[in-house]
């Protein structure tokens, strides 16, 4: 397939927001912006949303290709969105809709794993051709690139490390499983339990010192709240357990730590303390394996959009 050559159309669903931007040939972006996508809308409303910013930018620019990557199960194979419960979603062929609304060539992929590709090309993988994308937010995801190519894995299902069980009796996961590493170290599992231990409410604690989500819970056990420590420790060790059995079984040489948390705790100023929390605890756990390098994104909420535009670009 003949790779296009000109501008190129990325588009990101992220949670509630479209994330989109027209990136040119010199590989810097011609126009970005961020938009609702109504999710809480239903389905049908994200996807006008989708369709809404991609034919005004495509109307405004003239791309000559689009890049769509989306969050849940994704197989870019058949390019279905299989299943995603926050945007109300089952085996839509999104890319075939969108290249019939467009009149340009679609290419689609996951989320993570499109961020990856923009880490491990534009971000914090730059040199590595094996390195490990560990994405926070209200879920756990990661994606790994092995000499230069994302692995996707048999059933388009790879990097669900967020659903590796490292506690059998922990609390319960949204996949309907227990003790997963989403359910101790996402957003909401962060928040959740540090309001549930404190015996405060959100509103009370707002009122107190301002509004605490996860990254203030983090920067409040950095600053020695012991109940905010509890919750953390907690919280890495469920990541460094995933993190062990990933680099068991890949061998990444550099994990970075990405996604929208990791946006939050940058600009909370305890990024850099949260990547050595892990990584020591990563350390203590590996026995013959060498312990990758563990660095924070460098492309600060953009790695998902490039990654859509780098599809794009690969045809």
């Amino acid at each position: 397939m003949t790779r296009p050559t000109g501008d190129v159309l990325a588009l990101e669903i992220a949670g509630d927001r479209i994330e989109a931007g027209v990136l040119g040939e010199d590989g810097s972006w011609r126009h970005r912006e961020s938009r609702p996508s109504d999710s809480a809308l239903g389905s049908d409303a994200v996807i006008d949303a989708l369709v809404d910013c991609a034919t005004e930018l495509t109307r405004r620019y003239a791309p000559v290709a689009a890049g769509v990557a989306v969050p849940g199960i994704v197989d870019e194979r058949t390019g279905l969105a299989v299943f995603s419960a926050h945007l109300h979603w089952r085996n839509l062929p999104l890319p075939s809709w969108l290249a019939d609304e467009l009149g340009i060539p679609v290419a689609f992929g996951h989320d993570v794993r499109a961020a990856a590709l923009a880490e491990a090309q534009f971000g914090a993988g730059q040199g590595s051709r094996s390195l490990l994308l560990l994405s926070l937010g209200a879920g756990v995801a990661s994606a790994a690139v092995l000499d230069g190519r994302v692995l996707i894995g048999g059933q388009g299902r790879a990097g669900e490390l967020g659903h590796l069980v490292v506690r059998p009796d922990g609390p319960s996961c949204p996949c309907g499983g227990r003790g997963c590493v989403e359910a101790l170290a996402s957003t909401t599992a962060l928040f959740g339990r540090y309001r549930a231990t404190s015996g405060t409410t959100a509103e009370a604690a707002a009122d107190a010192a301002g509004v605490v989500d996860a990254a203030e819970v983090v920067r409040r056990a950095h600053d020695g709240d012991p109940v905010a420590a509890a919750v953390w420790r907690e919280a890495v060790e469920a990541l460094a357990e995933a993190l062990r059995a990933a680099v068991v079984v890949l061998d990444p040489k550099r994990v970075v730590l990405g996604g929208h948390f990791a946006e939050a705790l940058r600009r909370a100023q305890v990024l850099p303390q949260v990547c050595a929390d892990l990584s020591a605890a990563l350390a203590e756990r590996l026995t013959v394996q060498t312990p990758p390098a563990l660095v924070p994104t460098t492309l600060h909420g953009q790695a998902g959009c490039l990654g859509a535009a780098l599809l794009a670009r690969r045809g």
